[in-house]
């Protein structure tokens, strides 16, 4: 459907992905349409997890679409790379596309072609879903001809192979077949024919291809592939709730009980003028003890009548060069102003 380029912004100096439209489809004004399209729906998504489009344009007559640049791989890719990947592995990447996914969905839009080769694998780790072209409005209506099928057959839905609208369930469904390839390295379905569309034979568990697979990964990918889409997920959040409930973790370990019963005193609200930060005092100790003598000979001055006492003219401690001699020194401070 189109022809891609690795390209350099010269405004921004970054590079891009420009998406052109190939040349011997250009006369078909649905696909032009429907490629036009796939800028305007994705332009409206701004997540980490699904590829950015920048720009769209005309060159020679031909539509194009700029896009971000993912250095890394498809999932695809990996899975030939690499084989099956382990589960905690399969639950992160899961985890990455259910949230770029949600994303989608909350804009009114639905995929209708999660496969591994439109999810990429940037080199830091980060899952980018990518591939709007056949995407649909949730409010819209769709290009596709009824009895038309669009996507990927062995990720596809079975009401979309029926030719029933796509829904979010659909694309649910899709992510659920991607995950059960990447943990087990075969498709849920092998679609060779228009009839094994129909198939309505159970899909085997990934436990019984992956003897390591955790029961809640099983869970979540075998829900996905309910053929009863009210069966599945409601949501690709909840979706990515259970494969967070899958993710083999430590389990937490409480914290060892700490001598101090108190209970936790809320302070009261700072006044205006109070200091935003606070830093710990560096005077010395015995400066300390010194504020206290003087306190505590200024209370005991206040004792001693009705009528406050004129103000005691008071001598300075003598500082000492080392902390005994400074302990003398206010020793005889004391016994001098005590009198």
């Amino acid at each position: 459907m189109a022809v891609v380029h690795l390209a350099r912004d010269t405004a921004l100096d970054r590079p891009v992905a420009v998406k052109f439209l190939a040349e011997h489809l250009d006369g078909d004004r649905e696909l032009r349409d429907r490629f036009l399209r796939e800028a305007r729906y994705a332009a409206k998504l701004s997540h980490p997890n699904v590829v950015a489009i920048y720009d769209t344009g005309e060159e020679a007559g031909l539509p194009y679409i700029v896009m971000e640049y993912v250095e890394g791989v498809t999932l695809a890719d990996e899975l030939v790379r690499r084989g099956p990947l382990p589960p905690v592995e399969v639950t992160a990447l899961g985890s990455q596309a259910c949230a770029g996914i949600a994303h989608a969905h909350e804009a009114g839009l639905v995929h209708r072609d999660i496969k591994p080769q439109n999810l990429l694998l940037r080199t830091d780790g980060t899952l980018k879903v990518a591939d709007f072209g056949i995407a649909r409005g949730g409010l819209g209506t769709t290009l596709t001809h009824a009895g038309t099928l669009l996507g990927t057959a062995a990720f596809m839905a079975p009401e979309v192979a029926r030719g029933e609208q796509a829904t979010v369930a659909a694309d649910l469904y899709s992510l659920g077949a991607v995950l059960y390839e990447l943990l087990t390295g075969v498709p849920a379905r092998r679609v060779d024919t228009l009839t094994d569309l129909l198939d309505e034979r159970p899909i085997p568990g990934p436990a019984d291809l992956v003897a390591d697979t955790p029961p809640e990964l099983q869970r979540a990918i075998m829900g996905c592939l309910e053929r009863d889409p009210s069966r599945r997920p409601p949501t690709a959040a909840a979706l990515a709730a259970e494969l967070d409930a899958a993710a083999a973790e430590a389990p937490t370990q409480p914290l060892v009980e700490t001598i101090s019963r108190r209970p936790t005193v809320q302070l009261g609200r700072p006044t205006r003028d109070a200091p935003r930060y606070v830093t710990r005092s560096r005077t010395p100790l015995w400066a300390g003890v010194t504020v206290g003598a003087i306190v505590l000979l200024m209370v005991l001055a206040f004792r001693g009548g009705d009528e406050p006492p004129a103000p005691i003219q008071v001598e300075q401690i003598p500082v000492g060069s080392t902390p005994a001699e400074q302990a003398r020194n206010l020793s005889d401070w004391l016994r001098e102003n005590s009198r």
